[in-house]
């Protein structure tokens, strides 16, 4: 494995290439990559780099974000197959049909969305900062797609909007139920229980923390508490006994592990790398306007 990574290290110096990884990833991704984190830091990433090409370790759509704000670089997917179920849920055609469901409404898109649905929505978010993407908007109605459990959080928090939700999700997430929670909680009465907002409603009103990956890992590490159940996917689990192997970390359960997101090895990096294949092209019209959703979402998120 030494000689693989040093490859990739070499590769990346010559053709002033980074690699993006998510925090989904499998744990030995990091041992290349310049930037590790969740969609709303590799997006910023992406967007200030001043590397020709960018090698992104997660899935469609996050290499087609990359590629959308910064157009000129050449954007490399090491497995093209690496899809997201939550993404297929909604086209082109299905989201124009739900803004003339409930029109003149602004639209929030997940930054989980293909560049065609975002190319129809006027503002982009994550689940870092959806709560203050939608705020931003000062609109009593908003529509949002297409996770339906995140836009249902957003609405707990504020309080005084209403969320519209194209009804999508995330599987891994939206499989965890009260019962797995509740579970947790007899069995671990001293751990604090971080969710994803991903899950269902009711199952992330049940937890001590509701967080993004990011956040998820910020308050363990800020945190004095010294056990914790994870409800997220398994990478970010796995990131969290590497880096503080002082405290437990228990996986709510064993299916959270999102397939599409562990599909990248670090040979495919090589070999992407090496040969420049897999590149992400977008039709212009539809970069243009996606763009502008996901660079006002970067504006917000400042």
């Amino acid at each position: 494995m030494n000689n693989l990574i040093e490859r990739i290290k070499h590769l990346k110096q010559r053709k002033n290439a980074i690699i993006l990884a998510h925090s989904y990833q499998n744990i030995e991704i990091d041992l290349v990559a310049d930037y590790v984190g969740d969609s709303l830091y590799l997006s910023q990433k992406a967007k200030e780099t001043k590397a020709e090409i960018i090698v992104f370790a997660g899935v469609y759509f996050m290499a087609q974000t990359a590629k959308i704000i910064s157009p000129e670089k050449k954007v490399l997917l090491p497995n093209i197959n690496a899809g997201c179920l939550m993404a297929d849920m909604i086209n082109l055609r299905q989201i124009v049909d739900f803004k003339k469901e409930y029109p003149n409404l602004p639209v929030v898109c997940y930054i989980n969305s293909t560049a065609e649905v975002k190319s129809e929505c006027d503002i982009c978010c994550t689940s870092s900062n959806a709560i203050d993407i939608v705020k931003s908007l000062n609109s009593p109605k908003v529509l949002f797609v297409p996770d339906a459990n995140l836009g249902k959080h957003v609405e707990s928090e504020l309080k005084n909007v209403e969320v519209i939700t194209y009804q999508g999700c995330c599987p891994v997430h939206d499989n965890i139920t009260v019962e797995n929670i509740n579970n947790a909680r007899k069995k671990y009465p001293n751990a604090k229980i971080l969710i994803h907002p991903e899950c269902r409603p009711e199952v992330s009103s049940l937890g001590d923390y509701i967080g993004s990956t990011s956040g998820i890992i910020d308050y363990v590490k800020n945190s004095k508490d010294t056990q914790f159940v994870i409800v997220t996917e398994k990478g970010v689990a796995d990131r969290l006994k590497r880096d503080y192997p002082e405290k437990e970390f228990i996986l709510i359960s064993n299916n959270m592990l999102c397939e599409s997101m562990k599909l990248t090895t670090l040979e495919e990096i090589l070999y992407s790398l090496e040969n420049e294949v897999n590149e992400i092209t977008l039709d212009e019209n539809i970069r243009q306007r996606s763009a502008k959703c996901i660079e006002r979402m970067l504006k917000v998120s400042k």
